[in-house]
């Protein structure tokens, strides 16, 4: 009985803290390899106004705050799969969950566009 409460306890705390996100948060090496791939669909989630300042070539701008944002994610190719990444790193993990949520496979820029020394497209 005691092994059943702590199998519960590691698996409740596991969850809480992301292990199971449905989704891979990579660094930004990854992130430029798995963007290599050319059927990737590459989604910056700022506003547009930071889109506008530098976003990484080939980057498609949906505002994880826009009131379309669903709308827009859901008229992406689900037959392909999604890397999405913002400034930080926070509103990436958000948009990831609910991209996630549609159906797509996602990889998530875990320290957001600050980490990214690839080019940068105006």
């Amino acid at each position: 009985m005691k092994n059943l409460f702590y199998i519960l306890f590691v698996t409740t705390i596991m969850i809480g803290c992301g292990a199971n996100k449905g989704y891979d948060s990579v660094d930004a090496d990854s992130f430029a390899k798995v963007i290599a791939n050319e059927q990737v669909q590459i989604i910056d989630t700022r506003t547009p106004e930071e889109f506008n300042e530098g976003h990484i070539p080939n980057a498609i701008n949906i505002n994880i705050d826009g009131e379309d944002f669903d709308a827009k994610i859901a008229e992406l190719d689900k037959t392909r799969p999604v890397a999405v990444y913002c400034r930080g790193g926070r509103r990436s993990k958000e948009a990831a969950d609910i991209i996630v949520g549609f159906g797509y496979d996602v990889t998530e820029l875990s320290e957001g566009i600050l980490s990214w020394e690839g080019e940068i497209e105006q």
